[in-house]
């Protein structure tokens, strides 16, 4: 094989957005802003959430997993169908979804009505933020403005998180629970108004046939295997497994999959999304179990734990600008798997944490650390999942991203307290969590740089692989 022909752009990347951009920018900043702090709030009011409308303090995480489930379930659907049929249309459908859920969350008299309107918010969030992310990466060019608008992106994620668990302690306890839901609406009316005098919509070269079997196995499959892992279900688990290999099945043989098979293959996007999934999953775990560190075994309320959480959280919002700008000089596989490695360096001394409150010593410094490498992860991830594609293609690659994220959130938490259960004494339980937790995540990052080899991604932005070589970008 002949050897690969590198030639350098010297010509330095425009690093300012247009006017246009910024607006674009403002409008899905906002609403993904919107639904990470929403994330947030409604994580801090579900005790007050589920005795509000009579649950049972067992069927309590039945409010998160009515969200999780069609969040992550239809992620890749709708991304795809973005593509295929306009992305505002799909991002605007979202908004107004989530504004009617939010309103009928908020007056939610039953726990039926509630896990409706949970659920209705999950669906809400697989139909806008694919959408929002493809009108992202189709508005800004692959290179150094993308990766700038990504960074700064996911340093509103982060902040939206940060700010979510800081102020909804308060909220709650000053109004309701139910402000929790209201809180959507007037900034989801707001991007409503705004979307269609600033984003344009989509065009696709040619009209397709939706892959309807490749749609239904697929999204069946996956709520199969989220629910399995939230039901700790072996039934589930066997029907998600088949029905994902239905899916495989079909879309070897469609004329127009859902998700064509070249795609899924890259290195880009595949080990993009792999190291995505290894990063929320852990991360969210180790929230959970450091949220159960320091109210079960340190005695701090919740008050306090989210201060301590949110703090360095604040913090980290840098991470997501100064990784955008860093990608730039040294290549997605360094940041990357750097960001990967930071991240699980962070939560290595939390495995010796003890029963003094002296170990916040420990922990605030290393949640500083976390936080910004795992923020600088989620720009890596997302920027290498969706490089080297056509704008045709860049709503299934964002649904990709978005599918992997919910995925990612809704077994991480089960996974490790399912083993920390394991231990008769919760901090030992916690402890080896955690070990397994890095452990995962030291062992990705090496298999992350090992799949991203400089052959497959040009390593920093400029590179110009030749035409005759275009086989080794994908």
């Amino acid at each position: 094989m002949e050897e690969q022909s590198l030639t350098i752009d010297t010509a330095p990347p425009r690093l300012r957005f247009t006017s246009r951009q910024r607006m674009v920018l403002s409008v899905l900043l906002l609403a993904g802003f919107m639904v990470s702090v929403d994330f947030s709030i409604l994580n801090v009011a579900l005790p007050d959430t589920g005795a509000g409308v009579g649950m049972a303090v067992a069927d309590f995480p039945w409010i998160t997993a009515a969200y999780m489930l069609p969040s992550a379930g239809f992620a890749l659907l709708f991304g795809r169908v973005a593509d295929l049929f306009g992305r505002r249309k799909l991002f605007m459908a979202g908004m107004v979804v989530l504004a009617v859920a939010s309103l009928l969350g908020g007056l939610a008299t039953s726990a039926e009505l509630l896990l409706t309107a949970r659920a209705l918010q999950g669906l809400a969030t697989a139909l806008a933020l694919p959408a929002a992310m493809s009108l992202l990466t189709t508005t800004f060019a692959e290179g150094a403005v993308r990766e700038r608008a990504l960074g700064i992106n996911g340093a509103l994620l982060s902040g939206g998180f940060t700010v979510g668990a800081l102020v909804g302690g308060t909220l709650v306890s000053l109004l309701s629970w139910r402000a929790a839901f209201w809180i959507n609406i007037p900034v989801a009316v707001l991007v409503l108004v705004c979307t269609p005098f600033v984003i344009s919509e989509s065009r696709v070269p040619q009209r397709v046939a939706l892959d309807v079997p490749g749609a239904a196995s697929v999204s069946a499959g996956l709520l199969a295997v989220i629910y399995a892992v939230v039901e700790k279900s072996l039934l589930a688990a066997v029907i998600g497994v088949l029905l994902l290999a239905a899916f495989w099945a079909i879309e070897l043989r469609a004329s127009a999959p859902l998700a064509p098979l070249r795609i899924l293959s890259r290195p880009t996007v595949k080990w993009g999304n792999y190291a995505g999934l290894v990063v929320f999953a852990m991360e969210t775990g180790m929230i959970f179990l450091m949220t159960l560190y320091l109210q079960h075994v340190l005695a701090f309320s919740p008050l306090a734990t989210g201060l301590i959480f949110g703090i360095p959280g604040l913090a980290a919002v840098a991470a997501g600008v100064i990784a955008g700008r860093v990608i730039g000089r040294f290549g997605v596989r360094k940041v990357l798997t750097v960001a990967m490695l930071v991240q699980a360096v962070a939560t290595f001394p939390l495995m010796f944490l003890g029963v003094n409150r002296a170990a916040l010593a420990i922990l605030v410094p290393a949640l500083f650390v976390g936080f910004f490498g795992h923020v600088a992860s989620i720009v890596a991830y997302t920027v290498t999942g969706t490089s080297g594609l056509p704008d045709e293609e860049q709503g299934l690659a964002t649904g990709l991203t978005s599918m992997t994220q919910q995925v990612a959130i809704s077994i991480g938490i089960p996974v490790l307290s399912a083993i920390a259960a394991t231990q008769e004494l919760e901090l030992t339980g916690i402890h080896l969590a955690l070990c397994l937790n890095v452990a995962v995540t030291v062992v990705s990052a090496g298999l992350v740089w090992v799949g991203l080899r400089r052959r497959d991604i040009p390593a920093t932005v400029g590179l110009q692989v030749n035409d005759d070589d275009k086989e080794f970008v994908g």
